[in-house]
Protein backbone atom coordinates (compact mmCIF):
# COMPACT_ATOMS: atom_id res chain seq x y z
CA UNK A 1 0.00 0.00 0.00
CA UNK A 2 1.79 3.16 -1.09
CA UNK A 3 -0.16 6.68 0.26
CA UNK A 4 0.52 10.24 -1.30
CA UNK A 5 0.36 13.20 0.44
CA UNK A 6 2.39 17.04 0.95
CA UNK A 7 4.12 16.26 3.90
CA UNK A 8 5.12 13.40 6.52
CA UNK A 9 5.10 14.03 9.99
CA UNK A 10 7.63 11.56 11.66
CA UNK A 11 5.93 11.46 15.41
CA UNK A 12 3.03 12.46 17.53
CA UNK A 13 4.45 14.05 20.56
CA UNK A 14 4.35 17.13 21.34
CA UNK A 15 6.57 18.46 18.48
CA UNK A 16 4.29 16.69 15.48
CA UNK A 17 1.29 18.42 16.70
CA UNK A 18 2.78 21.66 16.92
CA UNK A 19 4.33 21.03 13.12
CA UNK A 20 0.54 19.52 12.79
CA UNK A 21 -1.05 22.65 14.07
CA UNK A 22 0.45 24.76 11.29
CA UNK A 23 0.41 22.25 8.90
CA UNK A 24 -3.28 22.41 8.90
CA UNK A 25 -3.31 26.29 9.17
CA UNK A 26 -0.85 26.46 6.05
CA UNK A 27 -3.81 24.32 4.08
CA UNK A 28 -1.04 21.68 3.25
CA UNK A 29 -1.88 18.13 2.71
CA UNK A 30 -0.25 16.08 5.49
CA UNK A 31 -0.06 13.00 7.70
CA UNK A 32 1.10 11.81 11.17
CA UNK A 33 3.32 8.69 11.57
CA UNK A 34 3.16 7.81 15.81
CA UNK A 35 5.14 4.80 16.60
CA UNK A 36 3.05 4.71 20.08
CA UNK A 37 -0.07 2.89 21.08
CA UNK A 38 -1.64 5.81 22.56
CA UNK A 39 -1.54 9.50 21.81
CA UNK A 40 0.50 12.00 24.53
CA UNK A 41 3.93 11.45 23.66
CA UNK A 42 7.13 10.60 25.81
CA UNK A 43 4.59 11.83 28.72
CA UNK A 44 2.85 8.88 29.15
CA UNK A 45 5.93 7.01 30.23
CA UNK A 46 7.80 9.26 32.74
CA UNK A 47 7.79 8.87 36.83
CA UNK A 48 4.93 9.57 38.44
CA UNK A 49 5.77 12.61 40.45
CA UNK A 50 7.32 14.29 37.78
CA UNK A 51 6.48 17.93 37.34
CA UNK A 52 6.95 20.76 35.21
CA UNK A 53 9.51 23.41 35.80
CA UNK A 54 6.01 25.96 34.54
CA UNK A 55 2.78 26.42 35.41
CA UNK A 56 -0.14 25.16 32.77
CA UNK A 57 -0.45 29.11 31.10
CA UNK A 58 3.25 28.96 30.44
CA UNK A 59 3.38 25.08 29.29
CA UNK A 60 0.92 25.25 26.09
CA UNK A 61 1.03 24.49 22.42
CA UNK A 62 0.09 26.78 20.09
CA UNK A 63 -3.57 27.45 19.48
CA UNK A 64 -4.85 25.76 23.13
CA UNK A 65 -4.10 26.68 26.25
CA UNK A 66 -3.27 24.14 29.03
CA UNK A 67 -5.80 24.35 31.36
CA UNK A 68 -4.31 24.13 34.80
CA UNK A 69 -4.38 21.13 37.24
CA UNK A 70 -6.67 21.07 40.42
CA UNK A 71 -5.00 20.94 43.50
CA UNK A 72 -1.63 22.10 42.15
CA UNK A 73 0.89 24.78 40.47
CA UNK A 74 3.06 22.38 38.41
CA UNK A 75 1.13 20.19 36.48
CA UNK A 76 2.22 16.10 36.67
CA UNK A 77 3.15 14.72 33.34
CA UNK A 78 -0.28 12.50 33.46
CA UNK A 79 -2.06 15.99 32.86
CA UNK A 80 0.15 16.63 30.00
CA UNK A 81 -0.24 13.34 28.38
CA UNK A 82 -4.19 14.22 28.46
CA UNK A 83 -3.76 17.77 27.43
CA UNK A 84 -1.72 16.06 24.57
CA UNK A 85 -4.11 14.15 23.83
CA UNK A 86 -7.16 16.48 23.98
CA UNK A 87 -5.00 18.47 21.69
CA UNK A 88 -4.58 16.03 18.99
CA UNK A 89 -8.32 15.44 19.05
CA UNK A 90 -9.51 19.13 18.97
CA UNK A 91 -7.79 19.88 16.10
CA UNK A 92 -8.72 16.31 14.32
CA UNK A 93 -4.98 15.74 13.05
CA UNK A 94 -4.60 13.23 10.60
CA UNK A 95 -2.67 10.54 13.07
CA UNK A 96 -1.50 7.08 11.83
CA UNK A 97 -0.53 4.74 15.14
CA UNK A 98 0.56 2.75 16.07
CA UNK A 99 2.88 3.23 12.85
CA UNK A 100 6.68 2.45 13.11
CA UNK A 101 8.81 4.14 10.61
CA UNK A 102 12.05 2.23 9.38
CA UNK A 103 13.32 4.70 6.74
CA UNK A 104 13.36 7.30 4.31
CA UNK A 105 14.28 7.04 0.92
CA UNK A 106 14.57 9.41 -1.90
CA UNK A 107 12.22 8.69 -5.41
CA UNK A 108 13.64 9.04 -8.65
CA UNK A 109 11.43 12.62 -9.11
CA UNK A 110 12.65 13.94 -6.31
CA UNK A 111 9.86 13.16 -4.06
CA UNK A 112 10.33 11.09 -0.91
CA UNK A 113 9.44 7.83 0.50
CA UNK A 114 8.32 7.10 3.86
CA UNK A 115 8.79 3.00 4.63
CA UNK A 116 6.49 2.08 7.79
CA UNK A 117 5.47 -1.57 8.43
CA UNK A 118 2.45 -0.97 7.25
CA UNK A 119 3.15 0.92 3.58
CA UNK A 120 4.65 3.28 2.14
CA UNK A 121 3.74 6.99 1.91
CA UNK A 122 5.28 8.95 -0.95
CA UNK A 123 5.55 12.41 0.34
CA UNK A 124 7.33 16.04 -1.03
CA UNK A 125 8.48 16.88 2.24
CA UNK A 126 9.01 15.40 5.83
CA UNK A 127 9.33 16.53 9.40
CA UNK A 128 10.77 14.41 11.67
CA UNK A 129 9.68 14.27 15.38
CA UNK A 130 10.94 11.23 17.03
CA UNK A 131 12.73 13.15 20.01
CA UNK A 132 14.76 11.07 22.27
CA UNK A 133 12.86 8.78 24.29
CA UNK A 134 12.78 5.39 22.56
CA UNK A 135 17.24 5.93 22.59
CA UNK A 136 18.21 6.06 25.96
CA UNK A 137 22.02 6.27 26.61
CA UNK A 138 24.46 4.46 29.34
CA UNK A 139 27.52 5.24 29.65
CA UNK A 140 30.72 2.05 28.67
CA UNK A 141 31.74 2.03 32.28
CA UNK A 142 34.33 -0.64 33.11
CA UNK A 143 32.72 -3.95 35.00
CA UNK A 144 29.31 -2.49 34.05
CA UNK A 145 28.04 -6.04 32.71
CA UNK A 146 29.65 -7.81 36.21
CA UNK A 147 27.45 -5.73 38.57
CA UNK A 148 24.99 -8.33 40.34
CA UNK A 149 22.11 -5.85 41.13
CA UNK A 150 19.60 -4.04 39.28
CA UNK A 151 20.32 -1.88 36.65
CA UNK A 152 17.72 1.10 35.01
CA UNK A 153 17.40 3.87 33.08
CA UNK A 154 15.65 6.75 33.47
CA UNK A 155 12.94 5.24 31.37
CA UNK A 156 12.45 2.18 33.65
CA UNK A 157 11.74 4.46 36.80
CA UNK A 158 8.21 4.29 38.01
CA UNK A 159 8.16 5.25 41.44
CA UNK A 160 10.05 5.80 44.82
CA UNK A 161 8.09 2.91 46.11
CA UNK A 162 9.39 0.31 44.13
CA UNK A 163 12.96 1.01 45.75
CA UNK A 164 11.89 0.67 49.48
CA UNK A 165 14.69 -0.41 51.69
CA UNK A 166 17.12 -0.57 48.51
CA UNK A 167 20.39 1.08 48.25
CA UNK A 168 20.60 3.04 45.07
CA UNK A 169 22.96 4.71 43.17
CA UNK A 170 21.54 7.42 40.74
CA UNK A 171 24.31 8.21 37.92
CA UNK A 172 23.13 11.68 36.30
CA UNK A 173 24.16 15.61 36.81
CA UNK A 174 21.40 16.75 35.01
CA UNK A 175 17.73 17.65 36.36
CA UNK A 176 16.12 13.58 35.89
CA UNK A 177 19.03 12.47 38.16
CA UNK A 178 18.73 15.37 40.88
CA UNK A 179 14.95 14.78 41.15
CA UNK A 180 14.66 11.18 41.13
CA UNK A 181 17.57 11.31 43.37
CA UNK A 182 14.96 13.72 45.56
CA UNK A 183 12.19 11.55 44.98
CA UNK A 184 13.83 8.60 46.35
CA UNK A 185 14.78 10.11 49.75
CA UNK A 186 12.70 8.44 52.48
CA UNK A 187 11.88 5.73 50.83
CA UNK A 188 15.39 4.08 49.98
CA UNK A 189 17.21 2.87 52.57
CA UNK A 190 20.45 4.72 51.28
CA UNK A 191 20.72 6.88 48.30
CA UNK A 192 23.96 8.05 46.86
CA UNK A 193 24.18 10.93 43.47
CA UNK A 194 26.85 10.79 41.49
CA UNK A 195 28.22 12.97 39.01
CA UNK A 196 30.56 13.36 36.47
CA UNK A 197 31.19 17.33 37.48
CA UNK A 198 29.92 19.32 40.56
CA UNK A 199 26.33 19.90 40.11
CA UNK A 200 25.27 23.06 39.58
CA UNK A 201 21.66 24.01 40.69
CA UNK A 202 20.30 26.97 39.18
CA UNK A 203 18.92 29.87 41.46
CA UNK A 204 15.79 29.51 42.74
CA UNK A 205 13.94 31.78 40.96
CA UNK A 206 14.72 30.14 37.73
CA UNK A 207 11.49 28.26 36.26
CA UNK A 208 10.59 26.82 32.97
CA UNK A 209 9.45 30.54 31.89
CA UNK A 210 12.60 31.94 32.71
CA UNK A 211 14.59 29.02 30.86
CA UNK A 212 11.94 29.95 27.78
CA UNK A 213 13.06 33.65 28.09
CA UNK A 214 16.69 33.21 28.48
CA UNK A 215 16.80 31.05 25.53
CA UNK A 216 15.25 33.53 23.30
CA UNK A 217 17.26 35.98 24.71
CA UNK A 218 20.74 34.00 23.87
CA UNK A 219 19.08 33.82 20.06
CA UNK A 220 18.04 37.31 19.54
CA UNK A 221 20.89 39.21 21.66
CA UNK A 222 23.44 37.32 22.19
CA UNK A 223 22.38 36.59 26.20
CA UNK A 224 23.89 34.38 28.68
CA UNK A 225 23.63 30.93 28.08
CA UNK A 226 21.52 28.54 30.28
CA UNK A 227 24.59 26.25 31.30
CA UNK A 228 26.31 29.78 32.54
CA UNK A 229 24.22 29.86 35.30
CA UNK A 230 23.48 26.27 36.25
CA UNK A 231 22.42 22.52 34.98
CA UNK A 232 19.62 21.71 36.98
CA UNK A 233 16.30 23.60 38.25
CA UNK A 234 15.68 23.66 41.52
CA UNK A 235 12.33 22.12 41.76
CA UNK A 236 10.41 22.26 45.17
CA UNK A 237 11.34 18.42 46.26
CA UNK A 238 14.86 19.24 45.14
CA UNK A 239 15.57 22.42 47.13
CA UNK A 240 13.87 20.35 50.13
CA UNK A 241 16.53 17.51 50.13
CA UNK A 242 19.24 20.30 49.58
CA UNK A 243 18.14 22.59 52.34
CA UNK A 244 17.52 19.29 54.39
CA UNK A 245 21.08 18.49 53.71
CA UNK A 246 19.99 15.27 51.84
CA UNK A 247 20.96 15.96 48.21
CA UNK A 248 24.52 15.61 48.40
CA UNK A 249 26.70 14.88 44.85
CA UNK A 250 29.62 12.36 44.49
CA UNK A 251 32.03 12.39 42.05
CA UNK A 252 31.95 9.73 39.58
CA UNK A 253 32.76 5.92 40.10
CA UNK A 254 35.93 4.49 37.95
CA UNK A 255 34.24 1.06 38.08
CA UNK A 256 31.61 -1.41 38.66
CA UNK A 257 32.05 -4.23 41.15
CA UNK A 258 29.78 -7.29 41.07
CA UNK A 259 28.41 -5.70 44.81
CA UNK A 260 28.10 -1.72 43.59
CA UNK A 261 30.48 1.31 42.32
CA UNK A 262 34.35 1.27 42.97
CA UNK A 263 36.11 4.74 43.25
CA UNK A 264 39.67 5.60 43.03
CA UNK A 265 40.32 5.92 46.64
CA UNK A 266 39.31 2.16 46.79
CA UNK A 267 35.98 2.36 48.21
CA UNK A 268 33.23 0.33 47.01
CA UNK A 269 29.42 1.34 47.69
CA UNK A 270 27.23 -1.55 48.03
CA UNK A 271 24.13 -1.23 46.16
CA UNK A 272 20.80 -2.68 45.05
CA UNK A 273 20.63 -0.75 42.09
CA UNK A 274 21.77 1.46 39.86
CA UNK A 275 19.85 4.25 38.34
CA UNK A 276 21.14 5.56 34.81
CA UNK A 277 19.84 9.31 34.52
CA UNK A 278 22.25 9.71 31.83
CA UNK A 279 20.30 11.46 28.80
CA UNK A 280 19.21 10.60 25.38
CA UNK A 281 20.08 10.16 22.03
CA UNK A 282 18.52 11.40 18.94
CA UNK A 283 16.03 9.00 17.22
CA UNK A 284 16.93 9.66 13.65
CA UNK A 285 18.03 6.23 12.40
CA UNK A 286 15.09 6.24 9.94
CA UNK A 287 17.13 9.38 7.80
CA UNK A 288 20.12 7.29 7.59
CA UNK A 289 19.29 6.63 4.24
CA UNK A 290 19.37 9.96 2.95
CA UNK A 291 23.10 10.12 4.10
CA UNK A 292 22.50 13.55 5.58
CA UNK A 293 25.66 16.15 6.07
CA UNK A 294 26.20 15.91 9.59
CA UNK A 295 27.62 18.69 11.76
CA UNK A 296 28.89 19.15 15.52
CA UNK A 297 28.87 16.38 17.78
CA UNK A 298 27.85 14.31 14.63
CA UNK A 299 24.26 15.54 14.51
CA UNK A 300 22.88 15.95 11.36
CA UNK A 301 24.00 19.54 10.42
CA UNK A 302 20.83 22.19 10.43
CA UNK A 303 19.86 25.90 8.94
CA UNK A 304 16.95 26.72 11.92
CA UNK A 305 15.32 23.47 11.76
CA UNK A 306 15.86 22.72 7.93
CA UNK A 307 18.38 19.80 7.21
CA UNK A 308 21.83 21.92 5.96
CA UNK A 309 21.87 19.29 2.95
CA UNK A 310 18.23 18.76 1.97
CA UNK A 311 15.72 21.70 1.90
CA UNK A 312 13.17 18.78 2.24
CA UNK A 313 13.62 17.55 5.36
CA UNK A 314 13.20 19.21 8.68
CA UNK A 315 14.08 18.56 12.37
CA UNK A 316 12.02 19.53 14.89
CA UNK A 317 12.18 19.04 18.72
CA UNK A 318 15.29 17.72 19.17
CA UNK A 319 16.75 20.20 21.24
CA UNK A 320 18.54 23.84 20.79
CA UNK A 321 20.56 22.75 17.92
CA UNK A 322 16.81 22.46 15.99
CA UNK A 323 15.75 26.29 17.61
CA UNK A 324 15.67 27.69 20.76
CA UNK A 325 14.15 25.67 23.54
CA UNK A 326 12.67 23.28 20.70
CA UNK A 327 12.28 20.57 23.02
CA UNK A 328 9.91 22.00 25.49
CA UNK A 329 6.30 22.41 25.31
CA UNK A 330 6.30 26.16 25.30
CA UNK A 331 9.46 26.62 23.05
CA UNK A 332 8.09 23.95 20.17
CA UNK A 333 5.69 26.11 18.48
CA UNK A 334 7.86 28.91 17.63
CA UNK A 335 10.27 26.41 15.47
CA UNK A 336 7.37 24.53 14.83
CA UNK A 337 5.79 27.73 12.52
CA UNK A 338 9.34 28.18 10.92
CA UNK A 339 9.74 24.71 9.80
CA UNK A 340 5.94 24.62 7.71
CA UNK A 341 6.37 28.42 6.73
CA UNK A 342 9.91 27.19 5.11
CA UNK A 343 8.14 23.65 3.69
CA UNK A 344 5.19 26.01 2.69
CA UNK A 345 7.45 28.58 0.60
CA UNK A 346 9.34 25.19 -0.58
CA UNK A 347 6.29 23.01 -2.25
CA UNK A 348 4.39 26.18 -3.80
Amino acid sequence: MTETTDVVVVGGGQAGLAAGYYLRRAGLDFAILDAAEAPGGAWQHYWESLRLFSPAAYSSLPGRPMPGQAGTEWPDADHVARYLAEYEKRYEFPVHRPVSVTEVTETCGGGLLVHTGDGTWHTRALISATGSWTRPFVPAVPGRELFTGQQLHTTGYHRATDFTDQRVVVVGGGNSGAQIAADLIGHAAAVRWVTRRPARLLPDEIDGRALFEIATRRVTDGGPRISDLGDIVATEPVRAARDAGLLTDHPMFTALTPTGPHWPDGEVWPADTIIWCTGFRPALAHLAPLGLRTGERGRIATAGTRAASDPRIHLLGYGDWTGPASATLIGVGRTARQAVAEITDLLR
